[in-house]
């Protein structure tokens, strides 16, 4: 079972195909219930490139279980948990309420991520 928080390596549907990559689950305990999919939220480690206003530098990144610095990126799918292959770890408290909150690269107006996923 995954938890909102959880990262993991997904199957991730993107503008180029899909590719294997890691993710943050979004989707809550409650959506697992009714629910036979995931919303995860890419994570990405192009750093250099993640300075947009919905990317989200991770603070505990090694922590989580990444082995490089990594950013969330507000690009979000849902997926069937059949495209997740592996728990990796969970983002730290501070890194989680950072991303539900919308605390982007840019002080401006945050993204929100919708309460009723987390």
């Amino acid at each position: 079972m995954y938890s909102a928080g959880d990262v993991v390596v997904a199957d991730f549907p993107g503008v180029t195909g899909v590719k294997r990559r890691p993710a943050v689950v979004l989707s809550s305990d409650t959506y697992h219930a009714i629910r036979p999919d995931l919303i995860i939220g890419l994570i990405t480690s192009q750093m250099v490139a993640a300075i947009g206003p919905t990317d989200y530098a991770l603070l505990d990144w090694a922590s989580a279980g990444l082995r490089l610095p990594s950013a969330f990126r507000a690009f979000i799918a849902t997926v069937p948990r059949s495209a997740v292959t592996a728990n990796i770890g969970r983002l730290s408290d501070r890194d989680w309420n950072a991303v539900r909150a919308g605390k982007g690269a840019h002080k401006g107006r945050p993204y929100a991520v919708p309460r009723s996923w987390v």
